[in-house]
């Protein structure tokens, strides 16, 4: 059985500095309530790996609003004028990542590879320092696999062992990060003793310690 841990007691886990990733595409799908923790708790100078930094002051986008970030890592930041203001202000360093790539090189890491090949950038600024490989007549970028130190992901309803289900499109991006990060922390909606075996979206070996959601509004 999973470990239980309240929110507050999840976040610290995470260290001034660490790499985190954050499930959900815009707020569909994100823990909101381990983000709200994370923004109490004021953990500095994090790299954050996410589909986008959502809107301002809104769970992703407390995190930039209250400045806890250096860099982030993501397909789209064009829902956050505040993203945008502190990457042109120079507070803040932004690596936009086609958002397949972006998915395949975590991935990647959770399947234990080293990196993916991609036709998606080829012959644009995207290239730009970036290993190259040409395969059959056809050029490919690699780009590496990307991991974390922590993942904060989302799941409609957990079992004690950790086993994820998820209602809809909540299920984005939290499954691939559930298995690229050395510490898994889901919040759920709903915790029940067991999942029947077909509703197991994530196998509870990937995840390391479960949060259940509060504020049910």
């Amino acid at each position: 059985m999973k470990k239980i841990l309240s929110a507050k007691d999840a976040v610290k886990l995470i260290k001034d500095n660490a790499t985190i990733m954050i499930g959900g595409f815009l707020s569909c799908g994100t823990p909101n309530e381990l983000i709200d923790a994370l923004v109490e708790q004021k953990t500095k100078n994090l790299t954050l790996i996410s589909n986008d930094t959502s809107f301002p002051n809104t769970d992703r986008g407390k995190l930039i609003e209250n400045k806890m970030v250096k860099k982030v890592i993501t397909s789209h930041i064009g829902t956050n004028p505040e993203t945008g203001r502190q990457l042109h202000a120079g507070e803040l360093d932004v690596e936009l990542v086609p958002m397949g790539t972006l998915f395949e090189q975590i991935r990647s890491k959770g399947a234990g590879l080293g990196g993916v090949l991609t036709p998606t950038g080829v012959n644009t600024f995207i290239e730009e320092n970036k290993k190259t490989v040409e395969i059959d007549g056809k050029k490919y970028i690699f780009d590496k696999s990307l991991g974390a130190d922590v993942a904060l992901i989302y799941g409609t309803k957990v079992d004690k062992f950790g086993n994820i289900s998820y209602f809809g499109t909540t299920r984005n991006c939290n499954t691939v990060m559930a298995t690229a990060a050395e510490t898994v922390i889901v919040q759920a909606d709903e915790l029940v003793e067991t999942l029947d075996p077909n509703e197991i979206i994530v196998p509870g070996v990937f995840v390391d310690y479960i949060v259940v959601r509060e504020n049910n509004k």
